[in-house]
């Protein structure tokens, strides 16, 4: 048994051994749990995907005269303003707004936050209510990280304890948030990294949580709360990895101190645009039970196979495929061999993981207790009450 505050003193003596959760997986094929668990303090993983719902938070500071800013867009694309006079939330998949004349472009929040974050000059477009306090009516600057006093990502949804494989059984391309979906099963995708994922290797949640301290974008992040859409409730495999999409995790950091290497934005086709987010949880080995459940393989984890060609919530699905069989390139579906691609970055997930195993190896980065466990006892519940007008 050890303590979070062993390990740490372990890591501020840079005495710690930390192995990624890939890394971790060949050791126990070759010692066996017992023996592993007495040599590694901590394990790494990551993942790098697209995240749509994420945002930044951003304080422009005030204007003098000062402004109380009702509508406003950086960079053409429309940011939220209903709240603090000069604070704006700016949504990763918030569209560019096209003015007459203009042609399409690809581009989005996630785009302007990539920007910023690359600390290039961003152009603010301000409309104010004026009032005895505000008297101020428009504002237009350019802004960078620099000049701007608040710049923190704070993300509703990321980190997708599993999801699905898309697939597209009709008769025409459909454009989705796993990409291109070409016709009668001619390609399938799938978004986790799996067996490197971080959600994959504590599947009960019971080594992170409210306050866990994470590489989030290339920078310092905590777990802010509980995700969007978070289900807990999946149902599990024996070895409590869920069959398809369950928790999900809100994360916040300063992005301020992040890298655009690790932070990027994203456009898919006719459908909208995005941000490709690194994000690596350390996970203590407090227990031989940490390291049985990081052994987890690709062969030991499946995704479902969804139909997207049905219009509904609730699609058809072909059943289940491991994960060992989506990273082989191939997948059988109704006896007919199917393309499959990852939407993930299997290379930078690992990278992820291998630079999170950087830090912690030079000290520079300690774990933290959590302050209070992520709930797992969350239903789903969907809108499936119609209203006539």
């Amino acid at each position: 048994m050890r303590t979070i505050a062993e390990i740490n003193d372990k890591i501020n003596r840079k005495q710690a051994v930390v192995l990624t959760a890939e890394e971790l997986k060949v050791r126990v094929q070759e010692i066996g749990v017992t023996k592993v668990t007495k040599e590694v303090d901590v394990i790494t993983t990551g993942t790098f995907e697209p995240m749509e719902s994420s945002g930044a938070i951003i304080n422009l500071g005030h204007t003098d005269p000062p402004i109380k800013i009702r509508r406003c867009w950086l960079d053409n694309v429309p940011v939220y303003s209903g709240f603090g006079a000069v604070d704006l939330y700016l949504g990763a998949s918030c569209a560019v707004e096209v003015m007459d004349g203009e042609e399409v472009r690809e581009r989005g929040g996630g785009h302007v936050i990539e920007d910023l974050i690359a600390g290039k000059h961003v152009q603010v477009r301000a409309q104010g209510q004026v009032t005895d306090c505000y008297p101020r009516a428009t504002f237009e600057t350019t802004i960078t990280r620099e000049t701007i006093n608040q710049f923190y990502l704070f993300n509703p949804r990321n980190l997708y304890q599993n999801f699905i494989v898309g697939v597209n059984g009709g008769d025409r391309p459909l454009y989705t948030y796993l990409g291109p979906l070409q016709p009668r099963l001619s390609n399938a995708v799938y978004s986790n990294p799996g067996a490197m994922a971080p959600l994959f290797n504590d599947p009960d949640l019971q080594l992170i949580g409210i306050g866990t301290r994470i590489f989030l974008g290339g920078g310092i992040g905590y777990i802010a709360w509980e995700g969007t859409q978070h289900f807990p409730l999946q149902k599990r495999l024996p070895n409590r990895t869920p069959i398809g999409p369950a928790a999900t995790l809100a994360l916040i950091g300063d992005a301020k101190q992040m890298d655009s290497h690790w932070v990027r934005g994203c456009y898919f086709k006719s459908y909208g645009p995005s941000l490709m987010l690194g994000v690596g949880i350390p996970l203590p080995v407090l227990n031989e039970e940490v390291v049985a459940k990081c052994a987890i393989q690709d062969k030991d984890l499946v995704a479902p196979v969804v139909d997207f060609s049905i219009p509904r919530r609730v699609r058809p699905t072909f059943g289940l495929v491991s994960y060992a069989q989506l990273k082989s390139g191939r997948i059988t579906i109704e006896g007919k061999t199917v393309r499959v691609a990852p939407l993930a970055s299997l290379f930078f997930s690992r990278q992820v993981a291998l630079e999170l195993k950087k830090w912690i190896e030079l000290g520079e980065f300690t774990l933290t207790e959590p302050v209070a466990q992520i709930p797992m006892e969350r239903s789903f519940l969907p809108q499936d009450r119609w209203t006539e007008f």
